[in-house]
């Protein structure tokens, strides 16, 4: 594995996962430890205005099918499953080519010769640029977000109902909660943009100003967050691309089918692309064709189950994100949440109600069937 990072680190804020996350998750082996290193979320269940009003309200005892970490957390879990020596940092990818039986890739101080390159190497991928290079850039969206770890031990934790998890929905942006480890809590504001690349000197102020009046404990939980753990970027994702596979090359996450946040899928459908791309080398490796042809049957299983999800999920959030952010558009959703029964909004944010989260993994073969 070659991280163009000079080291492993803590990095990020916060994420969710969906139910499909953690099954894929399990199925990669390590279900339990990142359960472990998660906290479940209200999120789903509680929506309010910026007065403070709810909109829809969980209940005790209501299932909570998000779970929340910090993303150095989930990080670690995955980290710890690599085996030693495996994972080669400072090595930004510089070159791709492809010989008659194996794909040969470059960086900064060496190359190797695989069967199969994987590029998950994020929005900004330099193997979607090599192989890819008629693809458009990511294109923004016309939104900006600024993401917080609030830390422990301070008076904004007092609030144990603001902390279960909330979505608070206002004209033009929506403020995020998520409670995660060691009693800390994951905050984001999500708001229109004209531009891209606008940055300020001080960005947990802006961020405060823009929230001062919006109900507790959201100008609490900027307050107490430290100013270099609040993050501000653009949100962008990718256009659609053919195929996601270029002879022995396949793009996986967020380097295929960037998305925007609000479907809260981004990861989710990375972990997927990782389960499905397994079992399809695993499964095609067990048979009689070898070489190139078992490379390209594996890549082509991959290609025609990922596609259609991703993109799919892809353009539903961006068009959940015209709606939230849009006032217009926020004015009539939050018309029909105050609407809708309560039993309904809750079937539909159930791991059986949401079709999203139904997904099951495909299940990689025991090691003792495979060659």
């Amino acid at each position: 594995m070659l991280e163009r990072a000079a080291e492993l680190g803590e990095i990020g804020a916060g994420m969710s996962q969906a139910p499909n996350a953690m099954r894929a998750l399990a199925e990669l082996g390590v279900g339990e430890q990142a359960r472990a290193a998660g906290v479940p979320t209200y999120s789903a269940g509680n929506l309010r205005v910026p007065d403070g009003r709810y909109l829809q309200r969980a209940r005790p005892g209501d299932p909570t099918p998000l779970t929340a970490f910090h993303r150095a957390d989930l990080h670690r879990v995955l980290l710890e499953a690599v085996p030693a020596g495996w994972v080669h940092t400072g090595a930004e990818v510089t070159g791709i080519r492809h010989d008659q039986d194996a794909v040969t890739v470059t960086w900064s101080g060496g190359e190797a010769s695989a069967d199969l390159l994987i590029g998950a190497d994020g929005i900004r991928s330099t193997v979607r640029r090599l192989l890819w290079p008629d693809a458009p850039p990511p294109r923004f969206l016309g939104r900006t977000a600024w993401l917080g770890i609030a830390e422990a031990g301070t008076g904004a934790f007092a609030d144990a109902d603001g902390l279960s998890g909330s979505v608070t929905m206002g004209p033009g942006g929506y403020f995020l909660i998520h409670p995660i480890s060691r009693g800390r809590a994951y905050w984001a504001y999500v708001t229109t943009a004209d531009q891209a690349g606008v940055r300020y000197p001080g960005e947990k102020s802006e961020a405060a100003r823009r929230l001062a009046s919006w109900h507790e404990p959201i100008p609490a939980l900027i307050a107490v967050t430290p100013e270099q753990a609040v993050i501000h970027i653009d949100i962008c994702d990718l256009d659609a691309l053919p195929t996601y596979v270029r002879g022995r090359v396949a793009l996986l996450g967020d380097a295929a089918h960037a998305m925007s946040p609000d479907r809260g899928q981004g990861a989710g459908q990375s972990l997927e692309d990782a389960v499905v791309l397994a079992v399809a080398v695993a499964e095609e490796s067990t048979g009689e064709s070898t070489g190139v042809f078992m490379v390209e049957a594996a890549l082509r299983r991959y290609d025609t189950e990922r596609r259609p999800r991703t993109q799919a999920t892809a353009r539903g959030a961006r068009a959940d994100g015209r709606r939230t952010t849009s006032a217009a558009a926020h004015r009539a959703l939050v018309t029909m949440i105050r609407l809708m029964p309560a039993p309904l909004w809750r079937k539909g944010i159930t791991a059986d109600g949401n079709a999203t989260w139904r997904w099951q993994p495909p299940h990689l073969p025991s090691p003792t069937t495979r060659h």
